[in-house]
């Protein structure tokens, strides 16, 4: 018999500032300015990893087009 392993749908702010190496405050700034999309379940807020990738992406793109 196999056992499924449930992978994370859902990341709190807490743990994508952690992923990004940003402080909990700058990461809430972020979300609350819609830099980094995410959704309210309750009274928490929830962002789904691909979003995470989105602001990343949005980023380094912008970057890269300062410095070229």
């Amino acid at each position: 018999m196999t056992t499924a392993v449930i992978q994370r749908k859902w990341h709190t702010t807490a743990e994508v500032a952690e992923m990004l190496g940003f402080g909990l405050s700058k990461t809430k700034m972020l979300v609350i300015t819609g830099e980094i999309r995410s959704v309210k379940i309750g009274r928490n807020r929830r962002i789904l990893p691909a979003w995470v990738d989105e602001y990343v992406e949005r980023v380094t793109s912008e970057t890269e087009r300062w410095s070229a």
